[in-house]
């Protein structure tokens, strides 16, 4: 039997295992998945919500143990598990419980004058049974955001969480036991890549999947086979560009927090910073002192996991070993855990691993730069493409900049915390990932879009059925003259408007077609 382990990552104590489902279980879990998915996909929406709201309840009511359990899995402090996982989930429940009904109702669309007493509409309908595949860096909210959204667009879901942090799997598996949520319409599946690979084998009816570049390949790989749609959340390499008009305080306090919350270990995380030069070393003077004054256990936690550590080290040495210098920082702070001292760094060449990898760790690399053509140019040289942020006070400038700058998401004069806007949706491009979630295309990407256009079906024939004939001929080219050909034309309209009357049965057949008069 194999088993998974949890360690607390901040004391290096073991705190518990659970078992790792076999191949047999799992298909039998993916069974009961597709089997309950009938049964959810009929029960009306508002009741949907309704569990919603029980399970959002479950949280608040709870908050505090929960926050302490996801802190003690992850190496995360208290705050940072209360704000960035409970209430973001908190919020987004509520957002949806609210706003659902409108984004998964029937959407009227127009119809185009040629199709006349016709009407058009569009309709979201479940997909059947969604994987979804989360990590370890914010394993509660970026497991339930997906879960959630998936299960009010009336799927079933499986959730594969990390086995990095398999307790927070459980953590959830146990909320919703607790609201006595309908069996089978979601499922945990705790395990290793072997799951993850059997999972998506299993043919589900979506994977959401959120994790590196390289195993997101493999999944888009495996899913190609079977046409499976896949959507990925991957990494970043995240620019800030501060020019010298910011408030270099604001913009100060906002790097640090914005390099080294969760110790770095965020996908939007600030992993590049190019300052204004006659501000550079102002700048880098106040970020230092500020990181300084950060408290271990208190300001920041551990990182999760121990190969992330490894990878944080490489980056460094690579760095040094071309001519970056440590300004404070680059050390591990305890021996049996993963603290690792915040990090800033200078002298930065841009062919050093830790301005092109994504280095996901406690680390804030930060180079000069002349104009605002260079800035934008450096933030684009990357594969990655998920958030940035600009820095100034002339928002005519923020909003130029933005409009060029790659990237899923810009904050301006702010860090990371759009992927809390639950009205925003959220994903990146390059390969930072594919597809979108949160706001309405949160729930709509779990969805199947059906376009509809009715007819009353009151007449025998339409004007684009055959028979085709010279009346029909003469009438169409009439009509693309009218629609798209200009103001100054006239048009055989009374051509058109006899296509018409034979259509619907009445006025002369026989009337030979009026040659549009082209002057």
């Amino acid at each position: 039997m194999n088993t998974v382990m949890q360690i607390n990552p901040a004391t290096g104590e073991t705190l518990g295992e659970v078992r790792e489902l076999t191949q047999e279980e799992l298909r039998t879990m993916t069974e009961q998945a597709r089997n309950a998915f009938p049964a959810w996909r009929d029960t009306p929406l508002s009741e949907r919500l309704h569990w919603m709201q029980k399970l959002r309840m479950h949280i608040v009511d709870n908050a505090e143990e929960l926050s302490r359990r996801v802190a003690s899995y992850t190496g995360k402090v208290y705050v940072e598990a209360l704000m960035s996982e409970l209430f973001t989930v908190a919020d987004a429940l509520h957002y949806y419980e609210k706003n659902a009904a409108s984004f998964l109702g029937t959407e009227s669309a127009k119809t185009p004058a040629v199709f006349l007493g016709n009407h058009s509409y569009i309709e979201y309908k479940p997909m059947g049974v969604i994987l979804v595949i989360s990590p370890w860096n914010f394993p509660f909210q970026l497991s339930m955001i997906p879960v959630i959204s998936a299960l009010i667009a009336g799927n079933s879901v499986v959730l594969k969480p990390s086995e990095v942090t398999p307790m927070v799997g459980t953590l959830i598996e146990e909320m919703f036991t607790a609201i006595d949520f309908p069996r089978h319409v979601f499922q945990l599946a705790h395990g290793g890549r072997d799951v993850g690979r059997w999972l998506v084998e299993s043919h589900p009816d979506k994977i959401f999947f959120t994790g590196s570049v390289a195993t997101g390949r493999k999944i888009m790989a495996s899913a190609s086979e079977h046409l499976i749609p896949v959507d990925l959340e991957l990494g970043g390499k995240d620019p800030m560009i501060i020019f010298a008009d910011a408030d270099l305080e604001r913009a100060a306090n906002g790097a640090v927090w914005g390099a080294f919350t969760n110790a770095g270990q965020v996908c939007m995380s600030v992993e590049r910073v190019f300052v204004e030069e006659s501000v550079y070393d102002e700048f880098v003077r106040k970020v230092v002192a500020k990181t300084n004054q950060l408290r271990m256990g208190v300001d920041y936690g551990s990182m999760t996991f121990p190969p992330q550590v490894e990878i944080v080290e490489a980056h460094l040495q690579d760095a040094l070993a071309k001519g970056a210098k440590i300004e404070c920082g680059g050390e591990r702070l305890q021996d049996g855990t993963l603290y690792y001292a915040p990090t800033v760094l200078t002298g930065l060449d841009p062919g050093m691993k830790i301005l092109t990898e994504e280095t996901f760790g406690p680390v804030m690399p930060i180079l000069p730069f002349r104009t605002e053509e260079e800035a934008v140019r450096l933030a684009n040289d990357s594969v990655y493409g998920l958030n940035a942020s600009v820095w100034t006070k002339d928002l005519e400038k923020a909003k130029r900049v933005t409009s060029r700058l790659l990237s899923g998401h810009v904050c301006v004069n702010e860090v990371i915390s759009s992927i809390a806007n639950p009205h925003l949706p959220f994903g990146g491009v390059k390969q930072s990932g594919i597809g979108r979630y949160h706001g309405a295309i949160g729930l709509r990407t779990f969805s199947h879009m059906t376009s509809v256009m009715v007819n009353k079906g009151t007449r025998s024939s339409e004007i684009n059925w055959y028979p085709y004939t010279k009346e029909k001929e003469s009438a169409f080219q009439s009509l693309v003259r009218l629609l798209y050909g200009g103001t100054n034309r006239r048009v055989g309209l009374s051509a058109i408007l006899n296509l018409f009357r034979q259509v619907l049965g009445s006025g002369p057949k026989d009337q030979p077609p009026v040659e549009a008069n082209n002057s």
